[in-house]
């Protein structure tokens, strides 16, 4: 086995490969499963279910959060590209202490990093393109929340889907099952009829205060969805193609993303003074919400299969339907809910394995 498929494996690291290839994570999980004791088996399940219950819980908080903090009534606003840049600080912070825990100690953990990064220049390198994808993607959510509802926002963010597959084609050469396919091309017809649904649905008074722009939203969101699939591949691609440690290619981006995104805050403030205007509890709250989901979705990728991965996200999007009508005074239409069951329902169907068929002999019964 690749080393660096059988660290991916025991670490659990979201890949895209795992996104596209749902047979390889039921496999993986069903002999991890099948191969541990009671004892373990049921902590396994525990931990299965609740980093499921933690993800819903993230990903549906964590866009109406967004809104809400692009919509509120402040005094002083605050820069969605600070809080990009904390959000990697913090980020960089935990998977440093993973990767000290790795190594069996912090001294051992400091040696490691000092010899992958600072030594091995030349391989650090490599992962700048994927960090200033990283950082441009996530400035353009932002801008993205602003200009659309926390539903709308959810259901067409799930065009990443489309985006990884499309450059896992491109790439990876990768061939994708004739389910996959209608999966994506119901999942691309489900997001128009939602993106039709809030163009002709009447603004609330608090949405006309604000000076909002549809398709500048939804175009931020698809270009946030194409670069997080293009990003997905090339950083797959780095990490198969080494065998160092999932945390520490985290550590590795996370360093290299810092000077892109303090870049990006000069460029829209022109000063680093006052990076933290307007950041108060909701806001760092929001920071830490943001750095720690790819933390929890490497854990689910690791305890859980993709069909229970597209159940949580499914119930993320309903909750942020549902939320929305209470707090943004979102009106939830006829043709908005078909067109986020035709969403809900991609992803089911994308993440569907067919059961292997069970070889009969003479002898069975």
């Amino acid at each position: 086995m690749n080393p660096v498929r059988e660290e991916l494996e025991l670490e659990g690291a979201p890949t895209p490969e795992t996104e596209l290839n749902p047979e390889l994570n039921m496999d993986n999980i069903s002999k991890k499963s099948h191969s541990q004791s009671p004892n373990k088996r049921v902590k396994f399940g525990y931990i299965k279910y609740v980093s499921l219950i933690v993800l819903t819980v993230q990903n549906a908080a964590l866009g109406l959060s967004m809104r809400h903090a692009k919509t509120r009534d402040v005094e002083e606003k605050f820069s969605s590209a600070a809080a990009v840049v904390m959000a990697e600080i913090v980020k960089l912070v935990i998977c440093i202490c993973l990767v000290m825990h790795e190594s069996g100690g912090v001294k051992t953990g400091v040696q490691s990093m000092y010899s992958t990064v600072v030594l091995n220049i030349k391989d650090t390198v490599r992962v700048c393109v994927p960090s200033f994808l990283y950082i441009l993607q996530n400035n353009l959510l932002y801008v993205s929340a602003a200009n659309l509802d926390a539903a709308t926002y959810q259901v067409t963010y799930q065009l990443k889907l489309l985006t990884t597959a499309f450059f896992a084609v491109i790439v990876l050469k990768r061939q994708l099952k004739k389910w996959q396919w209608g999966a994506l091309g119901l999942l691309a017809a489900g997001v128009a009829v939602v993106q039709l649904s809030s163009t002709d649905a009447k603004s609330s008074n608090s949405e006309d205060k604000l000076k909002q722009s549809k398709l500048i939203g939804f175009g931020a969101a698809l270009a946030a969805c194409f670069i997080s699939g293009f990003a997905g591949i090339y950083f797959e691609k780095v990490l198969k193609e080494s065998d160092i440690s999932v945390w520490m290619r985290n550590v590795q981006l996370s360093l290299l993303s810092l000077p892109f995104g303090t870049g990006t805050y000069l460029i829209q403030e022109g000063t680093l003074n006052n990076m933290f205007k307007g950041f108060d509890g909701f806001i760092w709250y929001l920071v830490i919400l943001q750095a720690a989901g790819g933390l929890i979705v490497a854990v689910v990728v690791k305890y859980a299969d993709n069909i229970l991965k597209g159940f949580a996200t499914s119930v993320a999007i309903i909750i942020s339907c549902v939320v929305s009508m209470y707090l943004f005074s979102f009106v939830l239409t006829v043709q908005f809910a078909f067109g986020t069951a035709m969403v809900i329902g991609s992803i089911f169907l994308y993440g569907y394995v067919p059961k292997k068929p069970v070889r009969r002999t003479s002898l069975s019964v």
